[in-house]
């Protein structure tokens, strides 16, 4: 059963503002509510041995079922859930939201004392978020070494299940790829004029890229972009890409390079490709710190790292496991630190809106 909550793309002012909020949220928790794992939970996660999985088999059959809060959408949500239930025949009730939904019920009910959830999977920023709130368990699961390291968090309480990869997309009918740059400097050509996209809250990309360039060059040459050539700032991904696929966005800077890829399957006129490096936002998956059913929790924990990758990468996502290949494999990725979110979002996020979003044409 899906219990849906409309995903609504929320103003990066907003979710900034609540992703601020919510890293201290416990700090107004009498400390005798510290969250503390069930010994039934510390069990399934430190499971080890040959016989592990037989027995987290055992104990979520006897649970039966387990409660998954997501903002994955829901088409591939269902594929996933689907084959685990068929595999071990334990039911998935899923609520859907977008991600700061997702971390705001979390935050809400562990401050009401209630912990309906088992396992949680959104964007990493929420995730790390939840972490901070010490709402999450670690999982001590033999299949993370399949994982590449930059999936894995030193505190190992989530784990990065697939990859949001920032590249950029052209439409093919309006751009030769010939002509495409090569460095962000090539931006600056005169050629671009007018031509140019980019998405209102990339804040997180804007922030890595400035780290990659050396923040003083890095946003005295965002500034010259804008002034030379302009940039189109339109609010959402799916909308970004599909104006390139229209053609009234030709060169669009922030896509997630999953969606240009399923409809350049589909036929349209759309190609992907990365100014290197890539900037990757791991989306992630952890199991909670009081979840209702232990056992069924880490069995899907297990599940979204090892079987679920395959299906994902099919639906076009960049999975994190080392054995599935992508074209990713071989260009350079840089990933977004959270904390640029999470702690410095006020600095990023005021000159994101001064040098992108309040001088777009």
């Amino acid at each position: 059963m899906i219990y849906f909550q409309p995903v609504r793309k929320c103003v990066g002012k907003t979710r900034l503002i609540f992703l601020a909020a919510a890293a201290a949220a416990f700090a107004f928790i009498p400390a005798a509510m510290a969250v503390t794992p069930d010994a039934a939970l510390v069990k399934a996660a430190t499971a080890a041995g040959a016989d592990r999985t037989k027995g987290l088999i055992d104990g979520a059959k006897k649970e039966g079922q387990l409660t998954f809060y997501t903002s994955a959408p829901v088409d591939d949500v269902i594929v996933v859930t689907t084959e685990f239930e068929k595999k071990y025949g334990v039911k998935v009730h899923i609520w859907r939201a977008s991600s700061e939904k997702v971390l705001q019920r979390i935050v809400i009910e562990a401050r009401s004392g209630r912990f309906d959830f088992d396992l949680a999977d959104t964007n990493g920023p929420e995730m790390e978020a939840l972490h901070r709130e010490q709402l999450l368990q670690e999982v001590k699961s033999p299949y993370l070494k399949d994982l590449i390291p930059q999936a894995i968090r030193p505190h190992k309480e989530w784990v990065g299940t697939r990859l949001n990869v920032f590249t950029q997309a052209y439409n093919t009918n309006k751009v030769k790829k010939s002509e495409l740059p090569k460095t962000y400097y090539d931006l600056l050509d005169p050629k671009w004029k007018g031509r140019l996209g980019i998405e209102a809250e990339d804040l997180d990309w804007f922030g890595a890229v400035m780290g990659e360039l050396g923040e003083e060059k890095g946003v005295k040459l965002f500034r010259d972009i804008v002034a030379a050539n302009g940039l189109s700032v339109r609010k959402g991904h799916t909308l970004l890409t599909n104006l390139v696929v229209s053609g009234e966005v030709p060169l669009a800077l922030t896509v997630y390079n999953y969606k240009a890829e399923q409809l350049k399957n589909k036929g349209a006129p759309i190609d992907w490709f990365a100014i290197p490096p890539a900037i990757a936002r791991p989306n992630g998956s952890g199991v909670s710190r009081k979840a209702p059913h232990p056992n069924a929790a880490v069995l899907f924990f297990d599940f979204m790292i090892t079987d679920a990758q395959e299906i994902l990468s099919k639906r076009d996502f960049v999975a994190t496991s080392k054995k599935i290949d992508t074209p990713l494999n071989k260009i350079p990725l840089k990933f977004v630190d959270p904390k640029i979110l999470l702690d410095d979002n006020e600095k990023w996020g005021k000159l994101y809106a001064e040098i992108i979003t309040k001088q777009s044409r």
